[in-house]
């Protein structure tokens, strides 16, 4: 049952991570509109299951007017809302607090700030915290570690083949900038998928174009083509042609049924399932999309 809906408020972020699941910077393009944030809105209304909404991008604090907008109208529908931001605007604890007092008014249920060496400035992320919590929000900080290779021990106490240490998931940008001298693994141990839920969504992220996603870059409809009540009630996660065989075999049966080139290793299930969908975007631009997650303009 679907009860949380991620908005990609834009694609447009200050910074360029090489960890971004997305692909996401400062000259990225697709930001939403307000009139199509009361769109999606209106259809999360209509499906009578959703509870929470999270505002997030690229970085939703660059087009703040819009932002502050979408959670009132959020707010006045009786939804729970979430933000999701690096910070930047944080220049100090005092600025912090100037950003942050407008939301007060809203039913904010979380707001998570990006606070890693990944990011930006330490320092903004610190004086956004401070500032939330004085301000009484109910605020924590999202932390993602540099991945290292670390020794593997096995039950016997011996050493065996090196695993990656980490919080990083190795889909979008992290996929290219992060895995180099990275230890890999046969593609044959990737028979699931470890972190989506594929065949009953929870949540899904929407983004600036109308795609509803189950993961970055993996959707099962266009709300701007089709309502999300439809789009919900006619997904069927067996006949789905990306999320199919993930299910029944992980990235490793997706490379085998579509015949995509399987490479001499993977970091992890998240880096192989990246590769072989962005290998099959011109076959599925329905299904995988938009091309710019997956770090180029085009459907190859």
């Amino acid at each position: 049952m679907l009860k949380g809906i991620h908005f990609l408020l834009t694609y447009k972020c200050t910074y360029e991570c090489d960890h971004c699941f997305l692909y996401c910077g400062p000259h990225e393009k697709g930001t939403f509109t307000l009139k199509n944030v009361e769109a999606v809105l209106e259809q999360a209304g209509d499906l009578g299951t959703v509870k929470t909404i999270y505002l997030e991008g690229g970085e939703p604090f660059l087009f703040y007017p819009m932002m502050l907008e979408s959670a009132r109208r959020a707010d006045e529908m009786g939804f729970k809302i979430g933000f999701v931001t690096n910070a930047y605007w944080a220049t100090s604890e005092e600025d912090a607090e100037l950003w942050l007092k407008p939301l007060l008014e809203l039913n904010i249920s979380d707001l998570s700030i990006s606070d890693d060496e990944l990011h930006g400035s330490p320092d903004a992320a610190g004086n956004a915290l401070r500032a939330a919590k004085k301000l009484g929000f109910a605020s924590g900080s999202i932390c993602i570690e540099k991945p290292v290779t670390l020794a593997n021990q096995s039950e016997s106490g011996q050493k065996g083949e090196p695993v990656v240490g980490g919080d990083v998931l190795f889909k979008g940008r992290a996929a290219d900038k992060l895995t180099e001298n990275l230890p890999r693994i046969s593609y044959k141990n990737f028979k699931e998928c470890p972190h989506e839920e594929l065949v009953s969504p929870g949540r899904v992220h929407v983004d600036p174009y109308g795609n509803v996603m189950l993961c970055q870059g993996l959707c099962i409809g266009n709300l701007f083509q089709k309502p999300l009540s439809d789009i919900m009630k006619d997904y069927d996660h067996s006949n789905h042609p990306i999320c199919g065989p993930l299910l029944s075999g992980g990235p490793a049966r997706l490379a085998e049924k579509y015949g995509v080139e399987i490479e001499s290793g993977y970091v992890d299930a998240c880096h192989m399932c990246f590769l072989v969908r962005r290998a099959l975007l011109k076959r599925f631009p329905q299904f995988l999309a938009p091309p710019q997650v997956y770090g180029t303009t085009e459907n190859e």
